[in-house]
């Protein structure tokens, strides 16, 4: 007797709802992909195929380790940090190159950028410290931080005059400041501008209009270095290990007057040292491997000119390691960890890579997670470039993100 010939059915779809790698390809929705890559499900009936990268733009000169958009006067400018410890930039409009910092000017792992309104771009090196880009100059921060008296001189009266020495560096800003006297004996120095581009101390000098001597004096350099930075609030923030350093109120070089200060964060939540700092929506937000804090409502007090502001915990249990995987998409603060992708929206915390359950566990964490939003075909999109293990054959993947779908990449090897 003849075999029974096998039914076949037939399905076709057109409401395509992107991937869902957490049920059974048995089990999924008919609209649904097993797995769907190079493809992006854009609309009803509209599939369309994921455009590779472009020519070469530009060569560098080493491996880039971390790589940054900024703007300088206008100018749009990727910044590349590289292995070799050198950083270059790249003008968008032109592709030039310009090279920020030769080989060895920079650590070559852990440096982070911020813009500073438009007219610099500020670099935290874990090691070498704070410096900034004028899109000519760079100038390691080397700001006055304060002044010690050690001779308060004598006969001092009239008006006095500070002298501060000029900074050793090209592009570094003169720092000055001003003196009060009592019964002819300097009493206090004031910073009015902290400068730049200091590598050794400066010498600081005070004549009076009338008379006076004898007035001696050290004077502090800042020394800060740092995991991450930010601006927010008219203020340069900086975080080494679990301190939070601000700088004064409109200045990103002036840590040391009295609206300048820093915050160190005590509570249990933070379990390690802090990751990341990302401004969005009027926040800042202090990332941990398992929690995040916001500061908000900054502002100077009246009475003492100290900056005050609010510093709330969001999350006690959630949090990121992958400081490069964190980014502002819409209103909302998206970011990865070692387990899936979450979306921050105020208060809340909430994992939207549930469809991706069964590739987080090939990923390999090993190597570095990128992020960004980018625009494919007119619609903007969240992408993490990260490692995958595929079936014992790593290659670089990106995770797509949008509209409630997800969709891979591949993009041969970009990391960035």
């Amino acid at each position: 007797m003849a075999q029974q010939e096998q039914r076949k059915s037939y399905h076709v779809t057109k409401d395509f709802k992107g991937m869902n790698t957490k049920a059974n390809r048995t089990a999924i929705d008919q609209n649904e992909f097993a797995w769907l890559e190079n493809v992006m499900p854009i609309g009803y009936g509209n599939l369309r195929i994921v455009p590779t990268y472009g020519s070469t733009l530009a060569t560098l000169g080493s491996v880039t380790e971390y790589m940054a958009s900024g703007n300088i006067g206008n100018t749009n400018y990727l910044f590349f940090f590289q292995t070799d410890g050198r950083c270059q930039a790249m003008n968008l409009s032109t592709n030039a190159l310009t090279t920020v910092g030769a080989a060895g000017t920079f650590s070559n792992a852990g440096c982070q950028i911020a813009q500073w309104k438009n007219e610099r771009i500020l670099i935290i090196d874990p090691t070498n410290g704070l410096f900034n880009w004028d899109g000519t100059n760079l100038v390691k921060m080397g700001s006055v931080n304060g002044v010690t008296i050690t001779n308060g001189g004598s006969s001092y009266s009239g008006t006095l005059s500070v002298s501060i020495s000029a900074p050793n560096q090209t592009g570094g800003v003169q720092a000055t400041a001003t003196a009060t006297q009592s019964g002819g004996v300097i009493t206090s120095v004031t910073i009015t501008e902290a400068g730049s581009g200091y590598t050794s101390t400066p010498t600081i000098s005070i004549t009076g209009s009338v008379s006076g001597s004898g007035f001696t004096g050290t004077v502090s350099l800042l020394s800060l270095t740092g995991q991450a930075i930010s601006t927010f609030s008219g203020r340069v923030w900086v975080a080494k290990d679990r301190t939070v350093y601000y700088s004064a109120v409109n200045s990103y070089n002036d840590f040391g007057t009295v609206s300048a200060g820093n915050i160190t964060i005590t509570d249990g939540t933070l379990h390690g040292n802090i990751t990341q700092l990302l401004s969005a929506n009027n926040f800042l937000y202090v990332f941990g491997t398992d929690s995040i804090n916001v500061f908000s409502d900054v502002r100077v007090s009246s009475t003492t000119g100290a900056t005050l502001f609010t510093n709330t915990n969001v999350s006690a249990s959630i949090g990121s390691d992958l400081p490069e995987g964190i980014f502002a998409y819409f209103r909302s603060v998206l970011f990865m960890n070692r387990y899936g992708v979450y979306a921050l929206v105020g208060a809340t915390t909430t994992k939207i890579s549930d469809a991706l359950d069964n590739v987080f566990p090939n990923i390999d964490f090993s190597y570095p997670v990128t992020a960004c939003q980018a625009l494919i075909y007119n619609i903007l999109v969240a992408v993490w470039s990260v490692t995958y293990n595929d079936n014992g054959t790593e290659r670089k993947l990106q995770l797509v993100f949008f509209d409630r779908k997800w969709f891979v990449s591949d993009m041969g090897a970009v990391t960035h």
